[in-house]
């Protein structure tokens, strides 16, 4: 049984009467102004909307020893906050009643079928126990069907072949075609039960294996078809078309030690130049701030965009509420509670929905029900049903130093300041 969060909304009428103060927007802009100015942000991306008003600030460049000026069709590198978005090509399905949250996915996915589960996490990989059960459709959208990165097992055995198999992006050899990634990760053991514990990423990456299976389409022909194109996601995708590569800026992982930026992938010939061999749904989109702003707010407005439906507003509902039992996620809010200085404070939200963090509790300036997630390559995208407010940060920098991270948090805590009561 899944534990749902309660939240109240604002009647859609007067969220429309509320916007942003200007006193509010300074300051905003202040506090984004400041972080470019240190030197440590080459460039920004800022898009806050409420009711019928949106504010967008870019601000810096594209790379950090200056160059073309940050735009607000910038097409910046998505990372993990592909989850959210990534997995509403799943509740189309579910929608359309062609999978169901229990049914076993070896039905389209046969390379899972009876599965064995090591004795302990530490394990070689042949000291296995069977699976108690199949997995099933509600484990892979739930993060739970037993096999993520657990950066609490790194050199262990299993996450070792997880690394060695190119199961994920680029860590150390690149991913394979979906066929041959199913088939590689069909041949590794699981690391907990079916359903037992929330794990990252590799859940995520695998529902788009799944989607394409059942839809006899590729992930990305699927999304473009019912996500994308009915949401007027133009500049979203899994590749940047060599007539827009100018719009994508230089991506960096800075050395922790010296803060020096080091470039992590270029936009000519990088691994965004041309289409991939995975489209991976745990972290492969680009996109811009119109087209995220687009699809959440699609989601606040309980799945129509315009005067067409996209998604339920059960299937939405589902996605934005927390789907896990205290035991599924004690070890994920045990990682989050206990490595804040090395997360920088990323990834406490007490809930997860569907490919996205639910807040559960009033950590900080968010209210309870706010859903969404951040990336590694510096960027955040969240919506607040409470308030009706939608929120991108986009920035070039990786969450290798915490100066991404750092932005990330003071621009919620900016905008919530400039909320109109």
């Amino acid at each position: 049984m899944s534990l749902p969060t309660t939240f109240t909304s604002l009647p859609a009428t007067q969220q429309q009467d509320k916007g942003f103060t200007e006193s509010g927007l300074r300051r905003l802009r202040a506090v984004l102004d400041r972080h470019v100015e240190s030197k440590k942000i080459p460039g920004l991306v800022a898009l806050v909307s409420r009711g019928g008003r949106t504010h967008v600030e870019a601000l810096g460049t594209m790379r950090h020893d200056g160059g073309a000026p940050m735009e607000r069709d910038t097409v910046f590198r998505m990372a993990s906050t592909s989850k959210p978005v990534t997995m509403a090509a799943a509740m189309v399905l579910l929608d359309e009643c062609r999978i169901r949250l229990d049914d076993p996915v070896q039905e389209w996915l046969p390379e899972l079928a009876d599965r064995q589960v090591l004795r302990t996490v530490d394990s070689p990989l042949d000291d296995t126990v069977p699976a108690r059960r199949p997995i099933t459709v509600r484990d892979v959208l739930t993060s739970t069907f037993g096999l993520g990165m657990d950066m609490t097992a790194l050199g262990k055995p299993i996450m070792n072949a997880v690394f060695e198999n190119g199961l994920t992006p680029d860590l150390p050899v690149p991913m394979p075609e979906p066929d041959e990634w199913i088939r590689r990760l069909g041949t590794l053991p699981l690391m907990h039960q079916p359903g037992e514990r929330w794990q990252y990423h590799i859940s995520s990456d695998l529902v788009g294996v799944l989607v394409a299976r059942v839809s006899g389409r590729s992930f990305g022909e699927f999304l473009d078809e019912r996500i994308f194109g009915p949401l007027g996601m133009r500049d979203t995708g899994f590749h940047v078309p060599a007539d827009r590569l100018d719009r994508l800026p230089t991506l960096y992982a800075p050395d922790p030690g010296t803060g020096e930026f080091t470039v992590w992938d270029a936009p000519e010939d990088g691994r965004w130049s041309s289409a991939p061999a995975f489209q991976g749904g745990g972290g492969g989109l680009v996109s811009t701030a119109d087209d995220f702003h687009a699809y959440f707010r699609m989601l606040l407005n309980g799945g129509v965009h315009g005067s067409e439906r996209i998604l339920s507003r059960a299937a939405v509902e589902l996605m934005t509420t927390n789907r896990l039992l205290p035991e599924q996620q004690a070890a994920r809010s045990t990682l989050a509670r206990d490595n804040v200085h090395l997360s920088y404070g990323q990834g406490q939200h007490g809930g997860w929905g569907l490919g996205m963090a639910v807040r559960t509790y009033r950590g900080d300036y968010a209210p309870v029900g706010q859903f969404g997630w951040d990336g590694g390559s510096g960027v955040s995208s969240y919506a607040d049903p409470v308030h009706g407010v939608t929120g991108l940060l986009l920035t070039q920098v990786g969450m290798s130093v915490p100066h991404s991270a750092h932005l990330i948090h003071d621009f919620w805590t900016t905008v919530y300041q400039a909320l109109e009561d």
